[in-house]
Parts: structure tokens; C-alpha cells; sequence
């Protein structure tokens, strides 16, 4: 199929028109935050976490963790049947790394909401360096009984990048995971980051490059920003480096999209801090107006996610 021209007006295969077109009908993600961890704050592989995590895990917009997952989701799917009465949900649990635990854990975790009413999907994100083969079963099992995607957080494909903001395992480790996951059927999403200071934008198009020939379901772009505050904001502010162009980024996207297979799901193409506590790029509060220059652009360039993924 051609994802030239989608039901969004979009030239790339957009989150919205994939879960349109399989559910045929309003699909929304709820984030809720099951209050797991991460083996780079806890010492096992690293303390701390990665440069640019914020407090929360990179869970900002996740539910309160004093909550119970069944209150923090009940909050917002109630919120937003007010808006899509006939709205069905996926669980995202988006906090930390959310297979970090025993099995025991995990179970608790995400079996609630495996036949719960009006959700048809679980969406888990996790690092890479916690799927071990114990795991990978279970996971494998939960993909048999609803829809399952597993979010991986990769940002870089270069290894001296990784350890510039202290990832904490190396692409070997990703690759391995993505291999296991991939033998189960288990859908995929791979998170990336651009606007890394260490990397020039050569280097961000060598990373969807990589990714174009691996086997992924599911794409996540990111631009570099700051909460107030963090380690990350700090580093830039002491070392006086500035967050990427807006323009730039918009171009960078662009190319990026047009190195993905069109088959890959884009289900995010911009960071998302939140408003009141951005250090910055200040430019990505305003999320739509970026969304809209970049379909803007592809749109005056005539091109289009895949245009330049090589088919033979």
C-alpha cells in the first residue's frame, strides 16, 4: 500500500491512519505510570539515568504513580468519553522501563487490562536491556491475547553518542532484543532522538537509515529538550550550546521520513515537555504548528515517507 496520501492529508503513515484503518473507529492511548524503574537509576547498569530523562522517567504526561492504574485510568477515559462517547483505549504504559520487575509484577501489572472493557490494545515501554527470555515468553504469551506493542528507546545508533548521555547499553543489546521480539509477531516501535549536541545531522539520518532495514512496526521521533532544571538543561546551559532550529528539525524530519519504509507506523515526530516547566527549545511548545510545517514542506517538496527507501 502507498502511504502517499493518507485520511490525515499526510504524507507518511501516520499513528491516526493506522488506527483508523484497523479498528474503524476512535482509538486513544492512555498513559499511566505502573511506577516501575530503571536499571540506569538503580545501579545495575548505570545511576542517574540518561542525560536527558526527566524525573518522572520520561513518564510527564503519565498518571500519578500514588494512584492505583485502574484510578489513573478511569480519570482519563472518562474525560475522554465525554469528547468520543463511542471511544475505545489503548493501556500505554509509559513511565520508566515497564519490564523491569519479575514476572510476577508484570502480570499484576498488565493483566487487568487485558479483557477490560473498551480497551483493545497494551502499549509497553521499556529499554531493551530488560527483556530477558523469561520475559520475552510472557510478553509473547499477552501478544496471543490482545494487541501488543512494545516501545523501544534506542535515541542513537552511535555508540559514542550513547555513552555521551549515558544510555547504558549498546546497540548489540537493542538489536538482540528487537531479533526476540520479532520471532513472537510482537509489534515493534523504536524511539529516536534528534538534536543530540554531539551529533551532526549526518549522523540522525545514519540512524533512520540503520532502522529502515530492520524489522519495526512503529517509529518515534523526538527533538532534544529541557525541563527546567534537569541535568540535561544544566549541561546545555554550562556548555552554551544551543537546542536545534526549528527549521532545521523540520528539514531533518523530512529527510528522515523519506528513509522509512512506508509501511512504518509514525506515531510521534516532536518531543513533548510540558509547557510550564520547558527550559527548552521554546520553539517546541507550539507541537500543531510543527506538525503542520512539516506536512507544509513535504508537500512543497512532493515527497513523501519512503521516497527514498530503497525497494530492491
Amino acid at each position: 500500500m502507498n502511504f502517499k496520501y493518507t485520511l490525515d492529508d499526510k504524507r507518511y503513515h501516520t499513528f491516526n491512519y493506522y488506527l483508523k484503518t484497523k479498528y474503524k473507529q476512535k482509538i486513544a492511548k492512555i498513559s499511566l505510570n505502573a511506577d516501575f524503574t530503571c536499571p540506569n537509576r538503580d545501579g545495575t547498569s548505570g545511576t542517574g539515568g540518561c542525560l536527558f530523562c526527566s524525573d518522572s522517567g520520561s513518564g510527564d504526561f503519565a498518571g500519578d504513580p500514588k494512584d492505583s492504574l485502574q484510578l489513573q485510568f478511569d480519570k482519563v477515559s472518562q474525560m475522554m468519553k465525554r469528547k468520543w462517547p463511542d471511544c475505545k483505549y489503548i493501556a500505554y504504559f509509559q513511565a520508566n522501563s515497564n519490564t523491569y520487575g519479575s514476572i510476577k509484577k508484570l502480570k499484576e501489572t498488565f493483566e487487568p487490562f487485558v479483557n477490560k472493557k473498551d480497551v483493545v490494545g497494551i502499549d509497553i515501554a521499556t529499554r531493551p536491556d530488560c527483556l530477558n527470555d523469561e520475559i520475552i515468553e510472557y510478553l509473547a504469551d499477552l501478544n496471543q491475547r490482545t494487541d501488543l506493542w512494545i516501545e523501544l528507546g534506542l535515541q542513537t545508533i552511535h555508540e559514542e553518542s550513547a555513552q555521551w548521555f549515558n544510555r547504558g547499553y549498546s546497540l548489540s543489546v537493542f538489536e538482540k532484543a528487537l531479533h526476540q521480539l520479532r520471532e513472537h509477531n510482537i509489534s515493534v516501535c523504536v524511539h529516536i532522538i534528534n538534536g543530540l549536541p554531539v551529533e551532526t545531522s549526518e549522523m540522525m539520518l545514519q540512524t533512520v537509515e540503520y532502522l529502515s532495514r530492520q524489522d519495526i512496526q512503529g517509529i518515534k521521533i523526538h527533538m532534544l529538550y529541557a525541563l527546567k532544571n534537569s541535568r540535561i538543561a544544566r549541561y546545555m546551559e554550562t556548555h552554551q550550546i544551543d537546542f536545534m532550529e526549528r527549521e532545521a528539525y523540520i528539514d531533518l524530519v523530512v529527510r528522515q521520513l523519506e528513509l522509512l519504509p512506508p509501511h512504518v507506523v509514525v506515531q510521534r515526530l516532536t518531543g513533548d515537555g510540558k509547557q510550564d516547566e520547558l527550559y527548552g527549545p521554546l520553539w517546541s511548545i507550539k507541537k500543531v504548528t510543527i506538525l503542520n510545517d512539516i506536512t507544509k514542506r513535504m508537500k512543497a517538496l512532493d515527497t513523501y515517507q519512503g521516497q527514498r527507501y530503497p525497494r530492491s
